[in-house]
């Protein structure tokens, strides 16, 4: 027994799949089940033994691929008439409303970036000379130098 053209497949069964596609995802999504169930198909098709039931293969495949479809919708964003709140800049709603990072955003990049890595990330001078680049002298003079602008900034208005 020879082979059918997959075209031929495509138009006997074509019906089908895309009733099976419908039932499982609905009218929006089922062209698409149905296009993926034929391209897969299309690449096992040559390997189908000749006794094989052609019609309940495809419709397990459509099954599979509709399930796909339907998890895939899942994952896509939902739109909505209202956005949400807008979320605090520290990115924790508990927190201070950030006059700290405020403050730090003042800093010359060395300056922040030396107190960051070093006051707040707790990491070495050496380590965060290697980060910024320079020397571990420059990295301490940097968060030193950083840490004083804080001070006299950041803690102006604080209550003694």
């Amino acid at each position: 027994m020879s082979v059918r053209p997959f075209e031929q497949v495509v138009d006997t069964y074509g019906p089908v799949v895309l009733r099976v596609c419908r039932a499982v995802v609905g009218p929006v999504d089922a062209e698409d089940a149905w296009s993926e169930t034929f391209l897969s198909a299309l690449k096992a098709y040559p390997a189908l033994p000749a006794d094989a039931n052609v019609e309940a293969w495809l419709v397990t495949i459509a099954h599979r691929k509709a399930v796909d479809v339907t998890r895939a919708r899942a994952r896509r964003a939902v739109p909505v008439e209202e956005p949400p709140e807008a979320a605090v800049r520290s990115g924790r709603p508990e927190d201070w409303d950030g006059d700290l990072w405020n403050a730090l955003a003042k800093l010359p990049d060395k300056q922040r970036a030396a107190v960051v890595y070093h006051h707040l990330v707790g990491l070495p001078y050496q380590e965060v000379a290697e980060i910024v680049g320079g020397s571990t002298d420059a990295a301490r003079r940097a968060a030193a130098d950083g840490m004083k602008a804080l001070r006299a900034t950041y803690l102006e208005g604080a209550p003694a």
